[in-house]
């Protein structure tokens, strides 16, 4: 990182709720760093998020960006309402299917799927309760199946939990040699799409309470 200015942080999320939900934690913070934070709704989908966040990424300079939102948990590993910090962000659904099953990008010598992220050590519980690490998923296709959820699980036993933009967010840093990392407070289950159990305004206070160590510990 630049010695010579203040540290600068980009915060990507999806949505303005989660953006919202962010800033709420960001504004608990003292004036030199919260001045040190952009806040960016990236839009939903890697694609989109990749996009929105090189743009960005282009016209002012960071030193550290973060996909920050919402997102699933896999029930083996959290629970709602969980924080789940990304060891490494993978595109899980990015490749080609056939008769010999899926092969991602990777196997198939066009590129890599899975980004290392920052592992944000200094973050051990968030409102009284562990953090939760591991691999996250970016997917296309938000999980609605029992028979989904096992097949990711399968072929990616480190994951704790799925998003959408992660991997397009992580793309787009990596374009600019920028460290990457990248958070989701459970709302849901990964697996049978429900709803009606979905958690999301817990989720969020748990995205509220995790800003500002999150800033903390990236800028200080």
């Amino acid at each position: 990182m630049s010695s010579n200015r203040a540290k600068r942080c980009l915060i990507v999320t999806a949505v303005e709720a989660e953006r919202d939900a962010f800033d709420r934690g960001v504004a608990q913070l003292p004036e030199e760093l919260r001045t040190s934070v952009t806040l960016l709704v990236g839009g939903v989908t890697a694609a989109v998020a990749a996009a929105k966040t090189a743009i960005a990424l282009a016209r002012a300079p960071y030193d550290v960006v973060v996909s920050a939102g919402i997102g699933g948990v896999f029930p083996e590993s959290g629970q709602l309402g969980d924080l789940l910090i990304a060891e490494r962000i993978i595109a899980a659904d990015l490749g080609a299917d056939g008769p010999e099953g899926f092969q991602s990008v990777e196997e198939l010598g066009f590129g890599t799927t899975v980004i290392g992220a920052l592992p944000l050590d200094a973050l051990k519980a968030v409102g009284g309760r562990d953090a939760v690490r591991g691999d996250l998923l970016t997917v296309s296709t938000g999980t609605g199946t029992a028979e989904r959820a096992a097949w990711l699980r399968t072929r990616y036993p480190g994951a704790v939990g799925e998003a959408m933009e992660g991997y397009g967010v992580a793309v787009a840093a990596a374009q600019f040699e920028l460290p990457i990392a990248e958070v989701r407070a459970a709302s849901n289950l990964v697996g049978p799409r429900d709803r009606s159990a979905w958690r999301i305004g817990e989720a969020l206070s748990t995205l509220t309470a995790a800003a500002a160590p999150i800033v903390e510990g990236l800028l200080r």
